[in-house]
């Protein structure tokens, strides 16, 4: 004879005990929606500023305080800027973009015109730095015998003697040792899309790749650009006052 064993749920799966459903179980939260409800609009920020750092225009901000410059914030066609007094010169501060093959990239900069009593150029970057700088037409190779300096830059100057005075500068050349990446030198002026210089002024330029945010490299920026001024200055290439009063 057969045995047979009937399972009950099994052969009604509508028998089968089931627990009671959870609808707020295994839910997951919809798209933009705030998964941590506590954190509201000003420990967002709080967050973000600990993750990220400042922003540029709290930075800069925080920077003309300091140094007792002006911030201009930016419009539609124009950037952010801090305009700046270094004696007479007018130093300005801000962003640009610049092209790199088929791309564009940020860089920070500052800049000032200043009346070139003797025409003097010099350029001054990293070695092994990506950019679009090449040799220019005028100037020679120098090292100064600062095995630190001149293993790291690459010095080039229309004179060769002025170029090795401007540098004695200890403060100055600790100053470039202490910055990111960068080139430095003395221009006639913008090119056709930037600004054009009236006859006698040049301007000193100072430019590093990325949107400078940290406050203690923006001073020491600005600390390099004055300490270069004066330099300058001193070893009689600029003068004191600034160009608009020269006639």
């Amino acid at each position: 004879s057969k045995v047979e064993i009937k399972i009950g749920f099994m052969n009604n799966p509508g028998s089968f005990p089931r627990r009671p459903r959870d609808r707020n179980r295994c839910r997951l939260p919809q798209m933009g929606t705030n998964i941590s409800p506590r954190i509201g609009g000003r420990g967002r920020m709080q967050l973000l500023r600990k993750m990220f750092g400042p922003s540029k225009a709290e930075a800069w901000k925080q920077l003309s305080e300091q140094i007792h410059a002006e911030f201009r914030p930016g419009g539609f066609l124009t950037a952010d800027c801090v305009v700046a007094k270094v004696d007479a010169w007018v130093v300005t501060l801000d962003t640009t973009s610049e092209p790199v093959g088929r791309a564009t990239v940020t860089c920070t900069r500052i800049r000032a015109p200043f009346v070139n009593h003797d025409k003097f150029r010099f350029l001054v970057y990293e070695k092994g730095l990506i950019d679009d700088i090449g040799k220019r037409v005028g100037l020679q190779d120098i090292e100064i015998g600062d095995e630190s300096f001149d293993a790291r830059f690459i010095l080039q100057a229309d004179d060769e003697a002025k170029m090795r005075v401007f540098l004695a500068d200890t403060a100055l050349r600790d100053l470039m040792l202490r910055q990111a990446p960068f080139h430095f030198e003395i221009k006639d002026d913008e090119g056709w899309f930037g600004e054009t210089f009236p006859q006698g002024v040049d301007e000193l330029y100072f430019q590093t790749v990325g949107v400078v945010r940290d406050l203690d490299q923006l001073k020491e920026m600005y600390a390099l650009f004055a300490e270069a001024l004066h330099q300058l200055c001193h070893i009689g290439s600029a003068y004191e006052n600034e160009p608009a009063s020269v006639g």
